[in-house]
Formats: C-alpha cells, structure tokens, sequence
C-alpha cells in the first residue's frame, strides 16, 4: 500500500506556513501522506492549491477530508461575518479575530491522529508560528503540546507502547518572516499558495485580508516580490 511508503503525515492548507512545513521535513528526508480539509471554508480555493502542492512536490499520498464546519456559528471564514480587511500588523495580533474557527485546528489534529494511527505513523507535521499564535489560540506551543500528551494517552498504539505520537512545529517560534526566508533559500514555489482569506475564483488574492496584509508584509522585510497574483495585479 502507498501509506507505508509515507513517515509523516503533514496538515497541507494549500497556504505557505503548512508548504514550508512539509518542503522542509521533505528535506529532512521524511516522505509525508499530505492532509488536506475541505470544512466550508469560504477560500475554497486553497483546497485546489494544496492539491496542486501535492502534485508538484510529489507526496506520497494525498487525501482531502470534507468536513463540515458552517453549522459552528457564524464566523467570518465559514459563516456569513465580515472579513477585516485593511488592518495593520500591530491591529491584526491585538486580539483574537473574527477569521477564528471554534475547535478547528482540534478537530484537525484529531483525524489525523486517527489517520495516523491506521496507517501506523508517529509523527504529524503542521505550520504553525508564532505570528498565528498571536491571534489564534489553537496555533499556540502550549496547545500543541498538551494535545501532543492528550494524543499518546488515547490511542491505542501509543498506550501499548508501539508508537508515540509526536506533532512537529518547525515554526512555532518562528514569525511569517522567517518562514518566507527559509522557503525562499529552499526554493519554494510559493506562486501556487493560498494565503488570500477571499481569492477569486480563478486564485487571485484580496491583497486587504489579514492573512495578506501579513503576507506581503512578510515577502516585503525579505526584499522579495511576492509571486502570488493579486486582483490588484
């Protein structure tokens, strides 16, 4: 089977944090199944983007989960909420935004602790950074760590002792700026990433959503032009 070909599975958005995240264990020689989630997002297009990464960086396998998150309540990713556009950096990581998912990132984490479990695999690999953590609760060390301890007392082969699940941040004390320029030294297609909370269909980002602002933000303190393409473009 394909799955016991792959070490990893790896938490692929289609944005740049969880690009890197999986080119970088792909460096470290890990070969990672890729994980992808379709939850009723209203950047849908980022589905189509992790599947292009996957393709382009050739993983191993590639599954995307639809998984619906719209009945959570309105917010402004899945519901009918107001994108904040136009904001600043400081403004942005001031307090928790209205892009915040109630328990994604744990409902995530959960499957592929399943998935992981089923296709005999220790590690999950996720982008998570300090610059997320700033507004998002579930993106921060302290979270990630005690799910990592949730996760080897409630599964099976961790509590016989067969494996241990580990969750690898390689950017979880990093910023956007420094995942940029360890991408760019990398050589990282970042072209095909999704960053852009509203894209066209066609792909092209808002350039005025927060995960732009920051986005550009961070291409801009790496002297870097950004490849995505903009509506503005």
């Amino acid at each position: 089977m394909l799955s016991k070909r792959a070490n990893c599975i790896v938490l692929l958005s289609g944005g740049m944090d969880s690009l890197t995240a999986m080119v970088v264990a792909m460096r470290e020689g890990k070969r990672p199944w890729a994980l992808t989630f379709s939850y009723g997002q209203r950047n849908v297009v980022e589905v189509q983007a992790a599947r292009t990464l996957g393709n382009i960086y050739a993983v191993v396998g590639h599954s995307v989960v639809g998984i619906d998150m719209r009945s959570f309540g309105s917010n402004a990713l899945t519901g009918t909420g107001e994108l904040p556009t136009g904001r600043s950096i400081s403004d942005i990581q001031r307090s928790i935004p209205s892009t915040y998912v109630p328990a994604r990132n744990t409902i995530f984490l959960a499957y592929a602790i399943g998935w992981a479990e089923v296709m005999g695999v220790s590690e999950i690999v996720v982008g998570f950074n300090c610059d997320d953590a700033a507004g998002y609760p579930d993106c921060r060390p302290q979270y990630l760590e005690a799910f990592e301890q949730m996760a080897n007392l409630a599964t099976k082969r961790a509590v016989e002792g067969k494996h241990r699940v580990v969750i690898t941040s390689p950017f979880i004390n990093y910023s956007k700026q420094d995942i940029v320029r360890i991408g760019l030294e990398l050589g990282v297609d970042y072209s095909r990433a999704v960053s852009c909370y509203s894209p066209s269909m066609q792909g092209a980002a808002c350039g005025a959503c927060d995960a732009c602002v920051i986005r550009l933000d961070a291409f801009k303190r790496n002297a870097a032009v950004d490849p995505a393409i903009y509506t503005k473009d």
